[in-house]
């Protein structure tokens, strides 16, 4: 049998791997939270050899969305309508990078949610915020 968890678990696990070899560490969905990590190769970067900022963004409105996701308990899906991002110190490639998102407000069509992206030791590389929208119903 097939759990919610699982279900939440398997959306676009392809994109996680493109993304730099995301990986889905935790769910909470009673207090709409999760983490993902990501470990960036190489070819991710811009010049000066720092990841693209772009892919750092993505990572965060992964983690934000997923733990939107995990507050309906896998039963919608959502959009991002927007996202602010503040970059805070560069990524580097073969580092992993743990992601925390999580749901501040729900409502019956919006929510909104911040995240936070820091390296191994702690240190807070990235954050941001952002506003989504329920889409139908999975």
């Amino acid at each position: 049998m097939t759990t919610i968890d699982d279900e939440i678990k398997a959306i676009d696990d392809s994109l996680l791997t493109a993304m730099g070899d995301g990986r889905v560490i935790e769910y909470d969905a009673d207090n709409g939270r999760a983490v993902v990590e990501f470990t960036p190769r190489p070819e991710m970067c811009h010049s000066g050899g720092v990841v693209q900022g772009g892919f750092v963004t993505g990572w965060l409105d992964t983690a934000m969305a997923r733990a939107a996701i995990a507050s309906a308990k896998g039963e919608r899906s959502m959009t991002t309508l927007e996202i602010k991002i503040s970059f805070l110190k560069s990524a580097q490639p073969g580092t992993t990078y743990r992601a925390e998102g999580c749901v501040v407000r729900t409502g019956k069509s919006v929510m909104f949610m911040e995240g936070r992206l820091t390296d191994p030791d702690g240190t807070l590389i990235a954050k941001g915020s952002a506003t989504g929208q329920w889409i139908n119903p999975r």
